[in-house]
């Protein structure tokens, strides 16, 4: 007997913003579609089954450098996080 492979869900990014605690702010992409039942960037900040939220495509601006860091993902512990918000021009 086989097994029953379940399909791939399908990637739905947003490009959000965030302020962490120490005054970072975050540019990036997320996939809101990763559980059943989000479909806004505030079902995923708000649920705490994850403590993490992935973001990737990141730019990093620390407050104590002019240019800002890149990187391909970063797991952001959302206990740090001050505020989250869409990109108002998604495609």
């Amino acid at each position: 007997m086989g097994k029953k492979v379940e399909k791939d869900k399908e990637v739905k990014d947003r490009i959000i913003r965030l302020r962490l605690t120490d005054g970072t702010m975050i540019n990036g992409q997320i996939n809101i579609n990763r559980d059943h039942g989000y479909d806004r960037l505030s079902d995923l900040v708000a649920n705490y089954r994850e403590p993490f939220l992935i973001i990737y495509n990141v730019t990093v601006h620390l407050v104590h450098m002019d240019t800002p860091i890149r990187h391909k993902a970063l797991f952001i512990n959302k206990d740090h996080i001050v505020w989250a918000e869409p990109d108002e021009d998604q495609k």
